[in-house]
């Protein structure tokens, strides 16, 4: 059996109902610069946690698809932690807003690293380091920065790819 991008996103949103979260697949072939889409993103997990609108919270806002870097800067990352830092700053740490992004092959750019996570404390941990968000991300240091907060997801190869997976949280009140 040949896995596929929505195969991966059906196969989360079944562990994310299975702990008692609603899941929606918002699609498996997002593509564009990662800090942009990360904008996006951040705007419709804002929308859910402020107002229930379009969907009600808890759920989970599941999708894949391969966005891309500009690389700007000297810094370690790769897409997915690019959208992370970039999906943290645009939340401005959230209480109720949580996420993962990853390569589902275990490696995001050219590091035996496959994402990262983000909490709300995400932003404060790292001020707290003397770590500087939008440095980072103008440097496109994404690794540099979950690195250093104890935040990267490190895999291993999984032997599989199918595109960059991302899951964000949307507690209840």
């Amino acid at each position: 059996m040949i896995a596929t991008p929505q195969m991966a996103l059906e196969a989360a949103a079944a562990v994310a109902r299975r702990a008692g979260f609603a899941a929606h697949i918002l699609g498996d072939a997002i593509e564009g610069e990662a800090r942009d889409v990360a904008k996006v993103m951040a705007g419709i997990a804002l929308q859910v946690a402020r107002r229930d609108e379009p969907l009600r919270a808890p759920c989970v806002l599941l999708s894949g698809g391969e966005t891309t870097v500009t690389v700007r800067g000297t810094g370690r990352g790769g897409r997915n932690v690019e959208f992370l830092l970039s999906l943290g700053i645009a939340l401005d740490g959230h209480p109720r807003v949580h996420a993962i992004a990853g390569d589902t092959d275990g490696v995001d750019g050219l590091e035996e690293i496959a994402g990262a996570l983000l909490g709300p404390d995400s932003l404060v941990r790292a001020w707290a380091q003397g770590l500087r968000p939008r440095d980072a991300l103008a440097d496109n240091d994404g690794h540099g920065f979950f690195g250093a907060l104890g935040d990267a997801v490190i895999t291993g190869p999984t032997l599989t790819n199918v595109n960059d997976f991302r899951a964000i949280l949307v507690t209840g009140e």
